[in-house]
């Protein structure tokens, strides 16, 4: 081979996992392909990936496959940064740039690690004259690598689990796995039937092809049994209806923050909320509002704003539950959180002013450089012009908001991104009382425009539903506002960056799923076990 074709050669080979990993961006929104078809999508585009790690010579080789498969996944798939980070946040194009590709670079390192540590693990066990067993065990060490990466990605440095790849798979015939073991089950599983499947065709018209085909049949056995489950109902029915009312305002991110407009942008989201139903007797219970609806700490409104919400709680005879910036006096000193408050008619302004309601919810998960300064970073987030940049954390288990019948747990944002600090509010307590029977989940990602962000968030949000066998009610500022049914299925949605209200009647749910009882620790059991037997295995296979 001359140098030139060498140079092809590399190139050829770090062109083709950057761009599968391009291409795996688009499976987690709603762009070229239908819906529907987004999950079989993800599959193929992670079989392809397999098959390219297979046949790689060397362990450092698949381990760069992996980090490039990553980079142009994230570095695609969150694009959608650059907006907040230059167009609000006043970050040079340059510098907002180099920050998108410096956080994809991050986050690819997890792939890489689970790609090097797949071949790495597995490469005795593909040999040539292999058995079944070990072309089976292949597929499941290297679903394991990628759940335990997820895992990790989602945990260290207080965890950035966005675009998981279980997350592809909030529809599809995978989603009945999601009430057992949770997205990183998910995850497990969309992996091993790619793995299956790579397998089979590079075993093909060799002593492994049936083999590897009885492989395949296992991963199509697992899914055929997720649609299977997916068929039963984890959950059953408790209390009434309620009539809900999400708003969304639609107003534009350059406006919420900025002073002479602001108090527009609350206008619009009175007016919004005080519209009667469109059908005669409807009228709604609750009316939720996205996050920092009202976008300056409570204390600096004088008395007749709230007692205008209070107006409009008494006009439609409604609870109202707002995101709102609180500032708290404590014993150990003033706390300023990104909250949750329900109000009443009855609700004293005083107790709104003071941020001492009955029911608040203080953000716990906060999102770091926009809601907290990571140490050694004070220089990155004074080069930003993002406000409410430094809020103090909510405790992990807080009480939940008991309306109209039914039990309700507030999340902010980014903070249904972590499934597994959700479910301990699902759970009955003698300090807190029942646990949820629907989620709530208010947003604001004005910051990111009408882009990828929002579907994103809605597949998220889906994924919760599915896991804890609970409606998601998302009320968001710009989108996308939707009612999610516990099966996962949205029910119905607000177009983006439309201002508007969508009234929905949902039944409140009781019951734990399996992944609500034990969270992700089943399916990191498991994969820590096929982990230290795929050690055991390719030192066994080394030996010979």
């Amino acid at each position: 081979m001359t140098t030139t074709e060498s140079r092809l050669h590399r190139i050829r080979e770090a062109a083709q996992p950057l761009l599968l990993g391009a291409a795996h961006a688009f499976t987690f929104s709603n762009g070229p392909l239908p819906g529907w078809l987004l999950p079989y999508a993800q599959i193929l585009i992670l079989v392809f990936l397999a098959r390219h790690i297979w046949q790689c010579r060397r362990t450092v080789r698949a381990a760069q496959a992996g980090f490039l498969f990553g980079f142009g996944h994230f570095a695609l798939g969150f694009y959608w940064l650059y907006i907040s980070l230059h167009h609000f946040g006043g970050l040079a194009p340059a510098l907002s740039v180099a920050a998108v590709l410096v956080l994809a670079g991050a986050m690819a390192l997890y792939p890489a690690l689970a790609t090097g540590l797949a071949y790495f693990l597995t490469r005795g066990l593909r040999q040539p004259g292999g058995h079944f067993f070990g072309l089976a065990l292949s597929a499941a060490i290297w679903a394991s690598c990628w759940a335990l990466t997820e895992w990790l990605r989602g945990t260290l440095f207080t965890g950035f689990p966005w675009l998981n790849i279980g997350y592809a798979h909030a529809g599809g015939l995978l989603t009945g796995w999601a009430p057992i073991f949770g997205v990183y089950g998910v995850a497990w599983l969309a992996a091993f039937c790619a793995a299956a499947v790579a397998l089979l065709i590079q075993a093909h018209k060799t002593t492994e092809d049936s083999r590897a085909a009885a492989a395949v049949a296992l991963a199509i056995v697992l899914s055929v049994a997720g649609f299977g489950l997916s068929q039963l109902n984890w959950s059953a029915p408790t209390g009434h209806p309620v009539l809900v009312r999400l708003v969304q305002g639609g107003v534009p991110q350059s406006m919420k923050f900025d002073p002479q407009r602001m108090q527009q942008g609350i206008e619009t989201y009175m007016k919004l909320a005080a519209l009667p139903p469109k059908q005669a007797g409807a009228e709604p219970d609750i009316i939720i509002l996205p996050e920092t609806v009202m976008p300056q700490f409570q204390n600096r409104y004088p008395p007749q704003v709230w007692q205008d919400w209070k107006n409009i709680a008494r006009e439609r005879n409604a609870t109202l539950v707002m995101g709102i910036p609180i500032m708290s006096d404590t014993e150990t000193g003033t706390r300023y959180t990104n909250s949750v408050i329900a109000l009443t008619a009855e609700t004293p302004v005083q107790d709104l002013i003071t941020g001492t309601t009955r029911h608040r919810y203080d953000k716990h998960h906060l999102v770091p450089f926009g809601e907290f300064i990571p140490p050694g970073f004070r220089w990155f987030v004074d080069a930003l012009n993002i406000p409410l940049g430094d809020f103090n954390r909510g405790s992990t288990r807080q009480s939940l908001f008991a309306l109209k019948g039914q039990i309700i747990a507030p999340n902010i944002c980014y903070e249904d991104v972590f499934g597994e600090e959700i479910i301990p509010a699902l759970h009955d307590s003698e300090q807190y009382g029942p646990g949820a029977t629907l989620l709530v989940n208010v947003s604001n990602l004005a910051w990111f425009g009408d882009t990828w962000a929002l579907r994103q968030h809605l597949e998220i949000a889906r994924m919760r539903a599915l896991e804890t066998g609970r409606p998601m009610l998302r009320a968001t500022n710009t989108g996308m506002t939707a009612a999610i049914d516990p099966n996962g299925t949205v029910r119905a949605a607000l177009l983006p960056e439309q201002p508007g209200v969508l009234d929905v009647e949902v039944q409140g749910m009781q019951g734990l799923t399996p992944y609500a009882r034990w969270g992700n620790l089943p399916v990191l059991a498991l994969s820590l076990l096929l982990f230290a037997v795929g050690v055991f295995a390719g030192r066994q296979t080394g030996t010979k």
